[in-house]
Order: C-alpha cells, then sequence, then structure tokens
C-alpha cells in the first residue's frame, strides 16, 4: 500500500525526481480524524492562493478534495497526517518564467500523539523569505532547529531584523501577559492553527491582541505558547530565561481549538 500519491495515483521514485532536485513549490500539512480536518476551508484557501503567486495557475479545489479522498481510501483509515504538496515536474530554473503545470503530492504518515512536551528555545536572526507563504524551502527552518538542538536547546526562535519576535522552526508562538493572548507582529507565516485559536478564543470572550514582542520583552511574559497543526505545547524557556506555565492558558487553548469544526473531506 502507498503512502504516497501524485495526482491520484501511486507516486513512483522518478516522479519525485523533479521536486527532489529543483526544490518548487509549496504546501501544507493536517490532521485527519474520522476523515475530517479541522480548518480545512483555510488549507483549500493557502493551496489556492499559494499556487496562484507561484505557477500563475488556478488550482480547482474540487481536484485537491479528489487527491485528498484518493489518498485516504488507499490508506484505508480515517485518520493520519497529511500533507499536500503543490509543484511542477515541468518546472525548469533555467526558465522559470514558465512555472509549469502544478502536480499534486499527497503524502500520508501517523497521526499525531497527544502530550506534546514543553519548549525551550533559543532565538536566531533570521526571516524566511516569501514568509506568507508555507513554501518548500525548509532548509534554514531545519538547519536554525539543529543548531538550537546542538546547543541544548529544543528549537529555534526567528526574530526579524528589527529584534521583534517572528515565529518559531515550524510552528507559530504567542504569549500570555495575564489578560490577553499577545501573537507577535513580524514578518511570518499566518499558521492554521493559529487562526482556529484565534477564532476559538473569540468565542470564548478571551482576550488577545496582535502587537510587535520585542525578543528582549519575550521572558517577561507569564506563558507562551507554539501552534501547529500537531498541537500546542507550553514554552518554558527563552534564551535561558524561564517562563511558567500557566496551566489555565493551556486549557482554554485546547477549548478555543476543540470549538472549531471537523471538516468532512
Amino acid at each position: 500500500m502507498s503512502d504516497v500519491f501524485l495526482n491520484g495515483q501511486p507516486a513512483s521514485a522518478d516522479d519525485l525526481r523533479a521536486l527532489a532536485l529543483t526544490n518548487y513549490g509549496h504546501f501544507t500539512s493536517m490532521q485527519v480524524r474520522g476523515r475530517a480536518v479541522q480548518g480545512l476551508d483555510l488549507h483549500l484557501r493557502r493551496l489556492r492562493s499559494a499556487t496562484r503567486e507561484l505557477f500563475d495557475a488556478e488550482l480547482a479545489e474540487e481536484r485537491i478534495l479528489a487527491d485528498l479522498r484518493t489518498a485516504l481510501d488507499a490508506r484505508g483509515s480515517g485518520d493520519c497526517a497529511l500533507r499536500m504538496t503543490v509543484f511542477a515536474r515541468g518546472f525548469d530554473y533555467r526558465r522559470p518564467a514558465d512555472a509549469g503545470t502544478p502536480d499534486l503530492l499527497v503524502s500520508l504518515s501517523p497521526p499525531a500523539t497527544s502530550g506534546k512536551p514543553p519548549l525551550r528555545l533559543k532565538s536566531y536572526p533570521f526571516v524566511r523569505p516569501l514568509p506568507h507563504i508555507k513554501h518548500v524551502g525548509t532548509f534554514p527552518l531545519f538547519h536554525y532547529r539543529r543548531l538550537a538542538s546542538r546547543a541544548g536547546f529544543d528549537d529555534a526562535l526567528f526574530v526579524a531584523p528589527d529584534g521583534t519576535v517572528a515565529e518559531g522552526s515550524i510552528w507559530n508562538i504567542g504569549f500570555w501577559d495575564g489578560e490577553r493572548v499577545i501573537w507577535p507582529e513580524a514578518p511570518a507565516l499566518r499558521g492554521v492553527t493559529e487562526q482556529l485559536l484565534q477564532a476559538g478564543l473569540d468565542e470564548l470572550g478571551i482576550a488577545q491582541r496582535r502587537r510587535p514582542v520585542g525578543l528582549a520583552e519575550a521572558g517577561g511574559f507569564q506563558g507562551a505558547f507554539a501552534a501547529n497543526a500537531s498541537g500546542v505545547q507550553v514554552v518554558l524557556e527563552i534564551d535561558g530565561a524561564a517562563l511558567s506555565p500557566v496551566p489555565a492558558l493551556m486549557e482554554q487553548l485546547a477549548a478555543a481549538l476543540a470549538r472549531q469544526p471537523w471538516q468532512p473531506v
């Protein structure tokens, strides 16, 4: 049974050659439970918008959903982690003006487990190119994550040139000032889970604000958390400055996320 599908068919190694050698494209990652996804509409919007920008092409929602359903049917289970990558086997870096016809790659893996461990973060000056797109240029993300690990931390936190907190390696970050959730305002990918949390916090009547957060003040908040498609986890340290876990905050975040509907694929 294949766990990788290209344009609705099991993918071969040769099918993946262009993506491996050229590395031009974008993707989205999601958790599937019972053949449903939280924020499916947001994932679809992300895929269509980035395809328009990177390939000058329209990506039909019906095509995306058909390929997702084919992959889930073949897997035989409604629970998994799923990534859809948009690239073009015909893309030629020597003639990049013609981006080629988009191909859709769907890869499936076991679902994320709950109870993610707390994070201790080390900051690095870095802003992703085209930060609003979840593109496949992930080398610097993993490189800084590796550097952080070698320095005795769990992950990397990126800081913009003006000294403001931007995002983590593969997640968004939020802070708690004792009254409201603070979302850093800086060049970053606005994640689907971040958007779901914001909607849920609004529904619960919990105050939140987006504003610039300087790295120098990040360790002074009452609490912090990281969020991506695999869940929400506590941030316990930034550059050696300890942050206290706030169980009530994590409960509120869990409640906010739980309010968001699971949309059938």
